[in-house]
C-alpha cells in the first residue's frame, strides 16, 4: 500500500505543478492531495503542523489568485468592465488560442472589457490590461512556488522509499 500512496502523491504533486499553469486544474489541490498521500504512507516524516501549514498555504494562494486578478485590474484603473473582461479573457485564451491564450487572454479580455464601457479612453483600458496581465503573473508565480515547494517534500519523502523497493526487485 505505501508504494501505490508513494507513487499516487508523486504523480499528484506533478499534477498539482502541471495544474497551476491551467486555469481550469486546481493544482495546489492537486498538490496537496499529494502531500496527504505521502503522509499516510509509513516512511514519510512528515508531521501534522507541516500538513496544517501547507494546508493554509494552499488556500490563501487559492484565494489570493481567485481575488488578485479583479484587485489588480483595479489598481491600475479599470473598472468592473474590465475585471470580468479579464476573467471572461483567461478561459477563452485557454480554449481558443492555447498556449498563448492563457497568458495573453486577461490582457485583451480587460482591455475589450474596459473598451465596451468608454470606447474613447484606450489609455484606462491598457492601464486595465496590464493590471489584469501582472496580477495573472503573480498569481500563477504564487500556485508554482507553493506547488514546487510541496513537490520537494513529496519527492524527499518519497524517493528514498522508491530508491529502496526498485533496488530491491533487480
Amino acid at each position: 500500500m505505501d508504494i501505490f500512496l508513494a507513487i499516487s502523491a508523486f504523480l499528484l504533486a506533478v499534477l498539482g505543478i502541471v495544474g497551476c499553469l491551467v486555469p481550469a486544474v486546481p493544482g495546489n489541490v492537486l498538490s496537496y492531495l499529494g502531500l496527504l498521500a505521502v503522509a499516510c504512507t509509513d516512511f514519510a516524516a512528515i508531521d501534522t503542523a507541516s500538513l496544517v501549514v501547507w494546508g493554509f498555504a494552499s488556500l490563501a494562494v487559492m484565494a489570493a489568485d481567485f481575488y488578485l486578478p479583479a484587485w489588480m485590474t483595479r489598481r491600475f484603473g479599470g473598472s468592473r468592465a474590465g475585471a470580468v473582461g479579464a476573467t471572461v479573457g483567461v478561459f477563452a485564451g485557454l480554449f481558443l488560442f492555447p498556449p498563448f491564450g492563457i497568458l495573453f487572454g486577461p490582457f485583451f479580455g480587460a482591455v475589450l472589457g474596459e473598451l465596451s464601457r468608454d470606447k474613447h479612453d484606450t489609455a484606462r483600458a491598457l492601464r486595465s490590461g496590464i493590471g489584469s496581465f501582472l496580477a495573472f503573473v503573480v498569481g500563477t508565480g504564487l500556485k508554482l512556488f507553493v506547488a514546487i515547494w510541496i513537490f520537494a517534500v513529496v519527492l524527499g519523502a518519497v524517493w528514498p522509499a522508491l530508491k529502496n523497493s526498485f533496488a530491491s526487485l533487480f
